[in-house]
Protein backbone atom coordinates (compact mmCIF):
# COMPACT_ATOMS: atom_id res chain seq x y z
CA UNK A 1 0.00 0.00 0.00
CA UNK A 2 1.02 3.27 -1.17
CA UNK A 3 1.89 5.80 1.47
CA UNK A 4 -0.61 8.92 0.81
CA UNK A 5 -0.34 11.54 4.13
CA UNK A 6 -3.01 13.44 4.60
CA UNK A 7 -3.96 17.01 3.82
CA UNK A 8 -4.00 19.63 6.19
CA UNK A 9 -7.66 20.05 5.77
CA UNK A 10 -8.13 16.60 5.93
CA UNK A 11 -6.46 16.56 9.46
CA UNK A 12 -8.20 19.74 10.50
CA UNK A 13 -11.40 17.98 9.87
CA UNK A 14 -10.79 14.78 11.70
CA UNK A 15 -9.97 16.86 14.84
CA UNK A 16 -13.16 19.25 14.91
CA UNK A 17 -15.30 15.37 15.03
CA UNK A 18 -13.25 14.57 18.08
CA UNK A 19 -13.77 17.90 19.34
CA UNK A 20 -9.97 19.21 19.51
CA UNK A 21 -8.29 21.91 18.30
CA UNK A 22 -4.72 20.68 17.17
CA UNK A 23 -2.74 17.31 16.83
CA UNK A 24 -1.14 18.14 20.23
CA UNK A 25 -4.47 18.03 22.13
CA UNK A 26 -5.10 14.51 20.79
CA UNK A 27 -1.81 13.28 22.08
CA UNK A 28 -1.53 14.87 25.73
CA UNK A 29 -2.28 11.53 27.04
CA UNK A 30 1.74 10.63 26.00
CA UNK A 31 3.59 11.64 29.32
CA UNK A 32 5.76 14.77 28.14
CA UNK A 33 8.95 13.01 28.90
CA UNK A 34 8.45 10.13 26.48
CA UNK A 35 7.53 12.78 24.32
CA UNK A 36 10.78 14.01 21.33
CA UNK A 37 9.47 17.56 21.25
CA UNK A 38 10.94 18.66 17.92
CA UNK A 39 10.79 17.26 14.58
CA UNK A 40 12.40 14.35 13.58
CA UNK A 41 15.66 14.13 12.04
CA UNK A 42 16.40 12.34 8.96
CA UNK A 43 18.61 12.05 5.94
CA UNK A 44 17.85 13.80 2.53
CA UNK A 45 15.64 12.08 0.01
CA UNK A 46 17.60 9.08 -1.38
CA UNK A 47 17.20 7.57 -4.77
CA UNK A 48 16.08 3.90 -5.04
CA UNK A 49 19.46 2.46 -5.68
CA UNK A 50 21.25 4.55 -2.92
CA UNK A 51 18.43 3.03 -0.39
CA UNK A 52 19.15 -0.56 -1.29
CA UNK A 53 22.78 0.49 -1.12
CA UNK A 54 22.01 1.92 2.82
CA UNK A 55 19.83 -0.92 3.55
CA UNK A 56 22.61 -3.84 2.66
CA UNK A 57 25.54 -1.95 4.40
CA UNK A 58 23.26 -2.21 7.64
CA UNK A 59 22.09 -5.55 7.12
CA UNK A 60 25.63 -6.35 6.38
CA UNK A 61 26.29 -5.50 10.18
CA UNK A 62 23.47 -7.85 11.31
CA UNK A 63 24.82 -11.73 12.35
CA UNK A 64 23.38 -13.90 10.34
CA UNK A 65 21.29 -17.07 11.85
CA UNK A 66 23.52 -20.13 9.76
CA UNK A 67 24.95 -21.64 13.06
CA UNK A 68 23.27 -24.12 15.11
CA UNK A 69 21.09 -21.51 17.60
CA UNK A 70 19.50 -22.91 20.84
CA UNK A 71 18.22 -18.91 21.72
CA UNK A 72 14.73 -19.26 19.97
CA UNK A 73 12.78 -20.73 22.73
CA UNK A 74 10.85 -23.00 20.40
CA UNK A 75 11.62 -21.18 17.32
CA UNK A 76 14.26 -22.06 15.15
CA UNK A 77 15.49 -22.21 11.73
CA UNK A 78 14.64 -24.93 10.03
CA UNK A 79 15.72 -25.65 5.79
CA UNK A 80 12.56 -25.24 3.84
CA UNK A 81 12.33 -26.05 -0.18
CA UNK A 82 12.30 -23.51 -2.34
CA UNK A 83 9.48 -25.08 -4.08
CA UNK A 84 7.21 -24.00 -0.80
CA UNK A 85 7.23 -20.74 -1.15
CA UNK A 86 6.27 -20.61 -4.76
CA UNK A 87 3.23 -23.47 -4.16
CA UNK A 88 1.67 -21.28 -1.04
CA UNK A 89 1.74 -18.35 -3.26
CA UNK A 90 -0.65 -20.39 -5.48
CA UNK A 91 -4.68 -18.43 -5.06
CA UNK A 92 -5.80 -22.63 -4.11
CA UNK A 93 -3.58 -22.12 -1.04
CA UNK A 94 -3.19 -18.36 -0.57
CA UNK A 95 -6.51 -17.20 -0.05
CA UNK A 96 -8.62 -15.49 3.02
CA UNK A 97 -11.83 -17.08 1.75
CA UNK A 98 -13.66 -20.09 3.61
CA UNK A 99 -14.38 -22.85 1.64
CA UNK A 100 -17.89 -22.38 2.96
CA UNK A 101 -19.35 -23.53 -0.58
CA UNK A 102 -17.73 -27.17 -0.73
CA UNK A 103 -18.59 -27.47 -4.62
CA UNK A 104 -16.25 -24.72 -5.46
CA UNK A 105 -13.85 -25.66 -2.87
CA UNK A 106 -12.58 -28.98 -3.15
CA UNK A 107 -8.93 -28.37 -3.49
CA UNK A 108 -8.68 -26.10 0.09
CA UNK A 109 -10.88 -29.05 1.70
CA UNK A 110 -8.82 -31.78 0.39
CA UNK A 111 -5.27 -30.00 1.45
CA UNK A 112 -7.20 -29.51 4.81
CA UNK A 113 -8.49 -33.23 5.28
CA UNK A 114 -4.83 -34.27 4.35
CA UNK A 115 -3.58 -31.89 6.83
CA UNK A 116 -5.29 -33.05 9.51
CA UNK A 117 -4.61 -36.67 8.65
CA UNK A 118 -0.81 -35.93 8.72
CA UNK A 119 -1.18 -34.38 12.30
CA UNK A 120 -3.01 -37.06 13.46
CA UNK A 121 -0.26 -39.37 12.38
CA UNK A 122 2.04 -37.22 13.85
CA UNK A 123 0.59 -37.11 17.51
CA UNK A 124 -0.94 -40.41 17.76
CA UNK A 125 -4.34 -39.42 17.96
CA UNK A 126 -7.90 -40.03 16.08
CA UNK A 127 -8.87 -36.03 15.25
CA UNK A 128 -7.29 -33.08 14.46
CA UNK A 129 -8.51 -29.76 13.40
CA UNK A 130 -7.82 -27.80 10.71
CA UNK A 131 -5.17 -25.26 12.78
CA UNK A 132 -5.35 -22.57 15.78
CA UNK A 133 -3.34 -19.12 15.58
CA UNK A 134 -0.41 -20.63 16.96
CA UNK A 135 1.25 -23.09 19.97
CA UNK A 136 0.10 -20.76 22.80
CA UNK A 137 -3.46 -20.06 21.96
CA UNK A 138 -4.10 -23.54 21.16
CA UNK A 139 -3.22 -24.46 24.21
CA UNK A 140 -5.53 -21.43 26.03
CA UNK A 141 -8.24 -23.35 23.97
CA UNK A 142 -7.35 -27.27 25.28
CA UNK A 143 -8.04 -25.54 28.87
CA UNK A 144 -11.20 -24.55 27.90
CA UNK A 145 -12.11 -27.68 26.14
CA UNK A 146 -10.56 -29.95 29.20
CA UNK A 147 -13.52 -28.07 31.05
CA UNK A 148 -16.42 -28.62 28.80
CA UNK A 149 -15.42 -32.24 29.25
CA UNK A 150 -14.94 -32.71 32.71
CA UNK A 151 -17.15 -30.05 34.15
CA UNK A 152 -14.34 -29.12 35.92
CA UNK A 153 -12.36 -25.54 36.52
CA UNK A 154 -9.18 -26.19 37.84
CA UNK A 155 -5.93 -26.86 35.28
CA UNK A 156 -2.62 -28.32 36.95
CA UNK A 157 0.47 -26.74 34.71
CA UNK A 158 3.99 -27.54 34.76
CA UNK A 159 6.15 -24.68 34.96
CA UNK A 160 8.22 -26.30 32.36
CA UNK A 161 5.34 -25.46 30.05
CA UNK A 162 6.84 -22.39 27.72
CA UNK A 163 6.52 -19.45 29.71
CA UNK A 164 4.89 -17.08 27.07
CA UNK A 165 2.46 -20.36 26.41
CA UNK A 166 1.37 -20.00 30.04
CA UNK A 167 0.97 -16.37 30.07
CA UNK A 168 -1.13 -16.46 27.19
CA UNK A 169 -3.83 -19.29 29.10
CA UNK A 170 -3.77 -16.83 31.96
CA UNK A 171 -5.15 -14.23 30.04
CA UNK A 172 -7.40 -16.17 27.66
CA UNK A 173 -8.85 -18.00 31.12
CA UNK A 174 -8.80 -14.52 33.65
CA UNK A 175 -12.65 -13.68 32.66
CA UNK A 176 -13.80 -17.02 33.41
CA UNK A 177 -13.96 -19.65 36.26
CA UNK A 178 -10.62 -21.49 35.56
CA UNK A 179 -8.27 -21.87 38.47
CA UNK A 180 -4.72 -22.34 37.23
CA UNK A 181 -2.10 -24.14 39.52
CA UNK A 182 1.49 -24.37 38.36
CA UNK A 183 3.76 -27.33 39.98
CA UNK A 184 7.19 -27.62 39.54
CA UNK A 185 9.68 -29.42 38.14
CA UNK A 186 12.97 -31.65 39.49
CA UNK A 187 16.11 -29.11 38.93
CA UNK A 188 18.34 -31.95 38.34
CA UNK A 189 16.22 -34.02 35.53
CA UNK A 190 13.86 -31.22 34.13
CA UNK A 191 10.94 -33.17 34.51
CA UNK A 192 7.65 -32.89 36.27
CA UNK A 193 7.54 -32.55 40.12
CA UNK A 194 4.42 -32.13 42.40
CA UNK A 195 1.54 -34.42 41.04
CA UNK A 196 0.24 -34.14 44.77
CA UNK A 197 -1.95 -31.36 43.34
CA UNK A 198 -4.31 -33.55 41.30
CA UNK A 199 -7.33 -33.70 42.91
CA UNK A 200 -10.94 -34.19 41.97
CA UNK A 201 -11.56 -31.01 41.13
CA UNK A 202 -8.54 -30.80 38.40
CA UNK A 203 -9.52 -30.79 35.12
CA UNK A 204 -6.59 -31.39 33.26
CA UNK A 205 -2.89 -31.71 34.03
CA UNK A 206 -1.05 -30.00 31.21
CA UNK A 207 2.40 -30.73 30.28
CA UNK A 208 5.22 -30.22 27.62
CA UNK A 209 7.47 -32.73 26.17
CA UNK A 210 10.03 -32.11 24.92
CA UNK A 211 9.89 -29.35 27.96
CA UNK A 212 11.44 -25.77 27.75
CA UNK A 213 14.25 -27.36 28.98
CA UNK A 214 14.86 -29.85 26.52
CA UNK A 215 13.48 -32.80 28.80
CA UNK A 216 11.62 -35.48 27.35
CA UNK A 217 8.56 -36.32 30.03
CA UNK A 218 7.50 -39.83 31.12
CA UNK A 219 4.06 -38.84 29.13
CA UNK A 220 2.49 -42.83 30.04
CA UNK A 221 3.10 -42.20 33.59
CA UNK A 222 1.58 -38.53 33.79
CA UNK A 223 -1.50 -39.87 31.57
CA UNK A 224 -1.81 -42.27 34.54
CA UNK A 225 -1.38 -39.97 37.72
CA UNK A 226 -4.06 -37.77 35.78
CA UNK A 227 -7.15 -40.12 34.53
CA UNK A 228 -6.49 -41.73 38.49
CA UNK A 229 -8.45 -38.29 39.33
CA UNK A 230 -10.54 -38.55 36.20
CA UNK A 231 -8.49 -35.21 34.52
CA UNK A 232 -7.24 -35.08 31.01
CA UNK A 233 -3.64 -35.53 29.87
CA UNK A 234 -2.88 -31.99 27.57
CA UNK A 235 0.31 -32.44 25.88
CA UNK A 236 2.06 -29.17 24.11
CA UNK A 237 5.32 -29.09 22.09
CA UNK A 238 7.16 -26.36 20.33
CA UNK A 239 8.90 -28.49 18.44
CA UNK A 240 6.36 -30.73 16.16
CA UNK A 241 8.95 -32.54 14.22
CA UNK A 242 10.14 -34.42 17.58
CA UNK A 243 7.17 -36.76 17.40
CA UNK A 244 9.34 -38.25 14.12
CA UNK A 245 11.43 -39.69 16.74
CA UNK A 246 9.60 -40.46 20.13
CA UNK A 247 6.93 -42.08 20.86
CA UNK A 248 3.64 -40.38 20.36
CA UNK A 249 1.87 -38.61 23.01
CA UNK A 250 -1.26 -40.70 21.69
CA UNK A 251 0.45 -43.86 22.39
CA UNK A 252 1.22 -42.67 25.69
CA UNK A 253 -2.16 -41.96 26.61
CA UNK A 254 -2.58 -38.06 25.97
CA UNK A 255 -6.52 -37.04 25.94
CA UNK A 256 -4.94 -33.69 23.52
CA UNK A 257 -2.38 -32.71 22.12
CA UNK A 258 -1.31 -28.99 21.11
CA UNK A 259 1.55 -27.37 19.82
CA UNK A 260 3.05 -25.51 17.26
CA UNK A 261 3.86 -26.05 13.37
CA UNK A 262 6.38 -23.42 12.90
CA UNK A 263 9.06 -25.94 11.72
CA UNK A 264 7.16 -27.60 9.10
CA UNK A 265 8.25 -25.10 6.90
CA UNK A 266 7.41 -21.72 8.20
CA UNK A 267 10.10 -18.53 9.30
CA UNK A 268 11.07 -17.76 12.16
CA UNK A 269 9.18 -14.13 11.12
CA UNK A 270 10.62 -12.85 14.62
CA UNK A 271 9.21 -15.31 17.26
CA UNK A 272 5.68 -15.73 15.46
CA UNK A 273 2.67 -15.73 15.33
CA UNK A 274 3.03 -19.07 13.15
CA UNK A 275 0.59 -22.17 13.08
CA UNK A 276 -1.28 -23.61 16.05
CA UNK A 277 -1.83 -27.53 16.25
CA UNK A 278 -4.62 -29.12 18.04
CA UNK A 279 -5.38 -33.04 18.11
CA UNK A 280 -7.53 -35.41 20.30
CA UNK A 281 -10.01 -38.77 20.78
CA UNK A 282 -12.70 -38.79 18.37
CA UNK A 283 -14.90 -39.30 21.58
CA UNK A 284 -14.57 -35.35 22.30
CA UNK A 285 -14.42 -33.86 18.93
CA UNK A 286 -17.88 -32.50 19.68
CA UNK A 287 -15.97 -30.21 22.51
CA UNK A 288 -12.76 -29.26 20.24
CA UNK A 289 -12.78 -25.79 18.82
CA UNK A 290 -12.01 -25.06 15.26
CA UNK A 291 -12.79 -25.93 11.64
CA UNK A 292 -12.69 -29.65 10.70
CA UNK A 293 -12.86 -30.90 7.60
CA UNK A 294 -14.45 -34.83 7.06
CA UNK A 295 -15.32 -36.91 3.75
CA UNK A 296 -18.78 -36.64 2.58
CA UNK A 297 -20.83 -38.70 -0.27
CA UNK A 298 -23.35 -37.89 -3.08
CA UNK A 299 -26.08 -39.63 -3.77
CA UNK A 300 -24.24 -41.21 -6.86
CA UNK A 301 -21.26 -42.47 -4.02
CA UNK A 302 -18.76 -39.67 -5.32
CA UNK A 303 -16.50 -38.78 -2.57
CA UNK A 304 -15.91 -34.68 -1.89
CA UNK A 305 -15.27 -32.48 1.62
CA UNK A 306 -16.62 -30.99 3.52
CA UNK A 307 -16.13 -28.79 6.54
CA UNK A 308 -18.22 -30.78 9.06
CA UNK A 309 -19.60 -30.64 12.47
CA UNK A 310 -20.28 -26.84 12.52
CA UNK A 311 -23.50 -25.49 12.48
CA UNK A 312 -22.54 -22.10 11.34
CA UNK A 313 -25.49 -20.71 8.60
CA UNK A 314 -22.92 -20.37 6.02
CA UNK A 315 -22.56 -24.17 5.79
CA UNK A 316 -26.22 -24.92 5.16
CA UNK A 317 -27.51 -25.30 1.69
CA UNK A 318 -31.00 -24.08 1.41
CA UNK A 319 -32.13 -24.92 -2.31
Amino acid sequence: MRYIPNSPEERQEMLSMLGLGSASELFRTIPEDVQLGRELKITDPLAEPEVIAAMEEMAARNTAATKPSFLGAGVYSHFSPTVVDHLIQRSEFFTSYTPYQPEISQGTLQYIFEFQTLICQLTGMEVANASMYDGSTAMAEAYLMAQRVTRRDKIVVAKSVHPEYRAVAVTYAQHGDTEIVEIGYDEATGRVAGLEALDDKTAALVVQSPNFFGSVEDLKSLAEAAHAVGALLVVTVTEAISFGLLKTPGECGADIVVGEGQSFGIPMSFGGPHLGLFATREKYVRSMPGRLCGVAYDKDGNRGFVLTLSTREQHIRRE
